[in-house]
């Protein structure tokens, strides 16, 4: 049984059905199959679209405040990444420093820190602080890291009970030239 000889027995078949009802009945099945239409097109064209453009329109004000908060991270990006590149611009000009108990001293002393004991032994340099302040370590180590290239091989922090005071120990190395 082929497509068309199915189609041409089902229309058959609906012919038939038609044909045994009186107008009556054919006006109400013709109303009833126009509203089964109609309510098929509306919950499956028109109820997705309408209810989808509620929900747009919902969020778009706060896809707005996103994508403006985006732009501006962007441009403090963009800005940042312009500082990065002309502040390594003009670190490259800058010679690095030896690693030495004395420069060591004196970096540690520019950001108004007093170390208990500075030791050094080959590439390593081991710094003991107390009571000091923790910004002002963050900023030696930093700097220590950009103009001498140490890093921080082990560290112990201890915070103090007054605010941005801690006590700390530091294990910094050279890296090796290989």
């Amino acid at each position: 049984m082929n497509l068309t000889s199915l189609w041409d027995q089902s229309r058959l078949s609906f012919s038939e059905f038609w044909a045994v009802r009186d107008a009556r009945e054919r006006a109400m099945l013709a109303v009833a199959a126009l509203v089964v239409t109609i309510g098929l097109a509306y919950t499956l064209l028109i109820d997705p679209a309408l209810s989808g453009r509620d929900r747009l329109n919902k969020n778009l004000p706060m896809l707005r405040q996103q994508v403006a908060q985006m732009q501006a991270l962007s441009r403090e990006a963009a800005a940042l990444s312009g500082k990065s590149a002309s502040a390594l611009a003009g670190k490259s000009a800058t010679p690095l420093i030896a690693m030495s108990k004395q420069n060591i001293e004196a970096a540690l002393a520019r950001n108004g820190l007093k170390p208990q004991s500075v030791m050094l032994t080959g590439d390593f340099a081991k710094v003991q602080l107390a009571a000091a302040s923790f910004s002002g370590t963050l900023n030696w180590l930093d700097y220590m890291q950009k103009s001498a290239l140490l890093s921080v091989v082990d560290a112990n922090i201890v915070a103090l009970a007054q605010p941005d005071m801690v006590n700390a120990t530091f294990t910094l190395r050279l890296p090796s030239h290989e």
